[in-house]
């Protein structure tokens, strides 16, 4: 494809937890679509090797910050843009989550998860809005989860952000919907990332069970028996950021085999 055939081309998207995972699969198929990516993270050993991963995909940058840091997103958000052009393109993907029992979930958790989850997603759109606002046109991708649209034990402060990020995402659409930004939230069930391998770990360690059997336990809350893929995430991604998905705004569109059916 030619590249005034590339629906991004000419746009920079700025993608959180960018080394990896479904943040990795994402800035791949946006750089597929034309667009100039800058991978954000707190690793910078992790993000220079993504980089050079991606490297013959397309143009692609990298800048260190810890999203829950509000001066910290400022300042990277800032050289971003001055080497690449206005964020017109944001997925927050970076998140977090810790297993607990809600009566051992002290207030330490709770806010670390609020903090990363909720807090972070907020830090950078306050980041990237004003770009978007200027040129007329946006689109904020936060990637929430199954657990925004549902309820999962042992994961209270997880799903409260993650609720959270999906009313964040549901109330800025509407703000933004006449100014050529959409504002949608993409909410994978459990994706073979790190934080699946973390949540087998932990079932792992409480129970004794093998590790091939915690994934299939996980696995079996998808109807299709199967962990999803972060490149099939990324596909509903970098779908949202086109162009032509314009009409598509304050949506919560569920990643997960048919586990959390919306209507």
């Amino acid at each position: 494809m030619s590249t005034n055939q590339l629906p991004l081309a000419g746009r920079h998207a700025l993608v959180t937890g960018g080394a990896r995972g479904i943040g990795l699969a994402s800035a791949r198929a946006l750089l597929r679509r034309g667009a100039r990516v800058t991978l954000l993270g707190r690793d910078a050993a992790a993000l220079a090797a993504a980089a050079a991963d991606l490297a013959a995909e397309g143009e692609v940058r990298t800048a260190s910050a810890d999203i829950a840091d509000e001066a910290s997103v400022r300042a990277a958000f800032a050289r971003a843009e001055a080497e690449s052009g206005p964020v017109l393109v944001l997925v927050n993907n970076a998140g977090q989550a810790v297993s607990q029992r809600f009566d051992r979930t002290d207030a330490a958790l709770w806010q670390s998860m609020l903090a990363v989850n909720l807090t972070g997603t907020y830090h950078c759109i306050q980041a990237a809005l004003p770009g978007m606002l200027r040129e007329k046109w946006g689109r904020v991708i936060n990637v929430a989860s199954t657990a925004g649209l549902t309820g999962y034990a042992y994961v209270s402060a997880y799903c409260a952000a993650k609720h959270g990020v999906i009313g964040l995402t549901r109330a800025l659409a509407l703000e933004t919907a006449q100014k050529g930004i959409t504002v949608n939230a993409v909410c994978p069930g459990y994706t073979d990332t790190d934080i699946v391998r973390g949540a087998v770990a932990n079932i792992v360690e409480k129970t004794g069970m093998a590790p091939e059997a915690a994934r299939a336990r996980l696995a079996e809350r998808n109807p299709q028996g199967r962990l999803v893929r972060p490149e099939e995430v990324a596909e509903t991604v970098a779908w949202l950021a086109l162009p032509a998905s314009s009409s598509v705004n304050g949506q919560a569109i569920a990643v997960d085999g048919g586990e959390v059916m919306t209507g």
